[in-house]
């Protein structure tokens, strides 16, 4: 048992944990909450206190196996771990049941109405738990360190499909009463924020021998052609990890306002539909997700204290996945812009030095709103610096060993430091990695063809060299355009190749950033079309911080946010009102009065 405690949970070490979930659920969408019980079942009898993780749950009663009612409290609210539920144990017993109801407060959950999807004729339900928010969806103990399996009885109005990121048991059709049951098994132990529901008007298509697709009818031969090449790259991650521990790999395409680019979801692996952009340019997102299903799923770290040991190594097989599928000047370019977009957060910072180590101490704070590409980017370069360092006939090998002696554990950097100088002893200097602040000396110089070629172009007017671009290309050339640009030269790029509308939207956001900050017009009405009609927070972040950074355009992002507010998920709502809180933007002025008051 490892000693160190989660600052973002209530579990401590001497406590009895959650290793098992029996979930039953009922979906309202009238009044959009989820009528739940759980069985909690612990890792111990050996009784004593025990505090569960909750947020904005109404707790209705807690009993034991034989219906004894459970004395328990629910503490007061921190505004970072939500409210604690604690009670005691008996000694003997290993489960409870709690019954309860999610409330609007459920950072968890986003409700849609049919207006916010694609075919607009049925509503829509998704959860999004990353980072600490399985906790508005269930009482569990919700750290990276207490992984759980669950089995799970999911109640839908009949019309609906319900998904988890579980093995599909049953669906018993329509009942008289209206309501269809889906059951779930997912016996394999995960972080609770894994843990997913998806209910909608969805369908399937089997894209691979271990793959079926999920997006709503009208968008699923688009994204069934998008990402055909699954199998391709889940060979490809094999390669680097080993077989894969899951059994089969579906993904649903999620509506617009899902605020990431995916989530790793063994069983379901959740995709923006920003991704679909029908050139299949964007799969380095699928590959990193697949990745994750081994560092991040398998092998975790023990908190958020220890993110960089999911993403780090996630991203790092990422490229190693990208480098087989299409290439090393791919692989390299996509690092190339990446470690730009992490030298871009080291600006933003500059006065929190502490958030640029890959070993954080996050107590106190909220990790969405500290997220960054720290833990992404220098966390896969410290991993590439290693195999720089001992060479990949050395490294591989050891890639591999650790995935499978970690494998469904969650462990601290520390453990890692131990394990790894126990193959290497001083490949590398470790402790300026993973302590120290920004990047450190022998950080790898990472080129690629297309920087290269692209450069040669310089920041001349539109030519017959771009005639002959790719999409990769593309992003070499608008990653390194300096800000800003006269309107002449922006105008003549627009005119030769559409950017302001192209249809690959990492092109087109990196334009519209640089038509922004150039204070190029039609970029800065096209930012604002945009804000509304996606919630990915990596386009949000940058294209709010654009627009309110520029007093002339600060009035038109207020306005734009408040307009498009309610269509965001919670928490890409939190973390762009920390940016504008970061800026000194009062709540009022991107709320309003009545809404800042209310907060």
């Amino acid at each position: 048992m490892q000693a160190e405690f989660d600052p973002h949970s209530w579990l401590r070490p001497d406590m009895p944990r959650t290793r098992h979930i029996d979930w039953d659920a009922t979906v309202d969408f009238e009044r959009e909450r989820l009528r739940c019980s759980v069985t909690l079942t612990f890792d111990r009898a050996t009784g004593g206190r025990v505090v569960l993780d909750t947020r904005r749950l109404d707790i209705l009663g807690m009993t034991l196996p034989n219906g004894e009612p459970l004395p328990h409290t629910l503490g007061e609210s921190d505004p970072v771990l939500g409210e604690p539920l604690e009670f005691v144990l008996p000694t003997g017993e290993d489960t409870v049941r709690v019954d309860y109801e999610t409330t609007e407060g459920s950072t968890a959950l986003q409700w849609l109405n049919p207006e916010q999807t694609s075919a607009g004729t049925h509503n829509f339900l998704f959860s999004q738990c990353q980072t600490i928010h399985a906790r508005s969806m269930i009482p569990l103990h919700d750290s990276m360190s207490a992984k759980v399996g669950f089995r799970a009885r999911i109640t839908v109005p009949d019309g609906y499909t319900a998904l988890m990121s579980a093995k599909s048991l049953s669906d018993d059709g329509a009942a008289e009463d209206g309501t269809r049951v889906f059951t779930f098994d997912a016996p394999q132990p995960r972080p609770p924020y894994l843990i997913v529901l998806v209910v909608g008007h969805v369908s399937a298509r089997r894209i691979g021998p271990r793959s079926l697709i999920w997006a709503e009818p009208g968008d699923l031969a688009a994204a069934a052609e998008e990402f055909s090449e699954v199998e391709s790259l889940l060979t490809a991650a094999e390669d680097l990890y080993g077989p894969y521990p899951w059994g089969d790999l579906d993904l649903i395409v999620m509506p617009p306002s899902y605020p990431y680019g995916g989530l790793e979801n063994p069983g379901l692996t959740f995709l923006s539909p920003t991704l679909v952009s029908g050139d299949r340019s964007e799969v380095g997102v699928l590959s990193h997700e697949i990745a994750h299903h081994w560092s991040g799923d398998l092998v975790t770290g023990h908190s958020m204290n220890h993110f960089w040991v999911n993403e780090g190594f996630t991203t790092y097989a990422e490229r190693r996945i990208t480098e087989a599928t299409a290439g090393v000047d791919v692989a390299d370019l996509h690092t190339a812009l990446a470690v730009d977009e992490l030298r871009a957060d080291f600006a933003y910072l500059a006065e929190t030095p502490e958030l640029t180590r890959l070993r954080k101490d996050l107590t106190g704070q909220d990790p969405d709103t500290t997220s960054s590409w720290v833990a992404h980017e220098k966390g896969g370069l410290f991993l590439r610096a290693l195999e720089e360092a001992v060479g990949r006939d050395r490294f591989d090998p050891f890639f591999k060993r650790f995935f499978a002696d970690f494998a469904f554990k969650s462990l601290t950097t520390e453990e890692f430091l131990t394990y790894v100088d126990g193959f290497f002893p001083e490949a590398v200097d470790y402790k300026a990695w993973l302590y120290g602040d920004w990047l450190p000396a022998g950080t790898p110089e990472i080129t690629s063809r297309f920087l290269a070629e692209t450069a040669a172009v310089g920041q001349d007017l539109p030519g017959a060299a771009q005639e002959h671009w790719n999409v990769e290309h593309w992003k070499a050339y608008l990653g390194r355009l300096t800000a800003p640009k006269s309107e002449d030269f922006l105008e003549a790029l627009d005119r030769a190749h559409g950017l302001t509308e192209h249809a690959n939207l990492e092109l087109r956001v990196t334009w519209l950033i640089l038509g922004i900050r150039s204070g190029y017009r039609p970029a800065v009405d096209a930012a604002v079309r945009l804000l509304g009609e996606v919630g990915r927070m990596k386009y949000l972040k940058p294209l709010y911080d654009g627009l309110a950074e520029n007093p002339g355009t600060l009035p038109l992002a207020l306005r734009t946010y408040r307009a498009n507010r309610g269509s965001y998920h919670p928490i890409a709502r939190n973390v762009v009102e920390s940016r504008f809180d970061h800026l000194g933007i009062p709540a009022r002025d991107y709320l309003g009065e009545a809404e800042a008051a209310d907060a």
